[in-house]
């Protein structure tokens, strides 16, 4: 009969791995998701950006979690929001089916979740905080969120997203300004929209801008860092040549 050799290491090491086989624990690692960009507010405090595609995201900020626009299948590919954490606040730029999605809304809910909208979002959804173009709330402690208008310009578009009904949000957060513009074209109003640190704009036809429109929004508002999100089927080459020699970082995510 031949002997065994006992190593107490190999052992261990095969009984730690054991457990984490019948546990179904896994390694975690300390380095976040490529998809995620973090940011730092005048305290110091972290904002973490989550792109989760069309005009959805998360955003994490000291302790809260928010989400903008979910939507589960309106919009390949299916999300799961079951496995991401509930949301403290849910922000509704308008009541488009690529935007609002009640059952989003329920999977990301718990009882202290504080919903923000427009008028018809908050009536679809039978509940809300509903801000209008122009208003200002702070849902929360720590975040201030400013309503601004969102809309089409050009002829023959006009009724896709029309003057007054939806909104584009700034977000305050600890002194840095986010801002989400929501499905609109190049407005005149941008040009009130100041000291931006990040921006959100939509870059998809007949329903928001063309790359070019892009431009002329990016110049108005002009932010520190730009996400063309809500992009469609617009080549992302077109919209990185437009935004050529703004002097703005232009971060391409997966927004389409």
């Amino acid at each position: 009969m031949s002997k065994r050799l006992h190593n107490p290491l190999l052992t261990n090491i095969f009984i730690i791995i054991g457990v984490l086989l019948a546990t179904g624990c896994t390694a975690k690692t300390a380095k976040p998701p490529k998809d995620m960009d973090t940011f730092k507010t005048k305290t110091g405090k972290t904002v973490t950006i989550h792109p989760i595609k069309h005009a959805s995201m998360g955003i994490t900020f000291d302790q809260l979690e928010i989400q903008i626009d979910p939507v589960i299948k309106a919009t390949p590919p299916e999300t799961d929001y079951t496995k991401m954490p509930k949301a403290d606040l849910i922000i509704i730029t308008h009541e488009h089916y690529d935007h609002l999605d009640a059952d989003a809304v329920a999977d990301l809910s718990k009882s202290t979740t504080i919903i923000v909208t427009n008028q018809s979002s908050a009536e679809i959804l039978g509940k809300g905080e509903v801000m209008a173009n122009g208003d200002s709330l702070t849902p929360v402690a720590g975040v201030t969120l400013h309503a601004v208008p969102a809309y089409n310009t050009t002829p023959g578009h006009l009724q896709f997203h029309p003057k007054g009904r939806d909104n584009g949000f700034i977000m305050e957060l600890d002194g840095l300004r986010l801002y989400i513009a929501g499905d609109t074209e190049d407005i005149e109003e941008m040009a009130n929209v100041k000291d931006i640190d990040v921006a959100f704009l939509p870059c998809n036809q007949p329903y928001t801008m063309t790359p070019e429109q892009l431009r002329r929004a990016a110049d108005m508002v002009k932010p520190r860092v730009l996400y063309p999100y809500h992009y469609g089927n617009t080549p992302v080459d077109e919209m990185v040549k437009a935004m050529e020699g703004s002097g703005i970082e232009v971060r391409i995510r997966d927004f389409q």
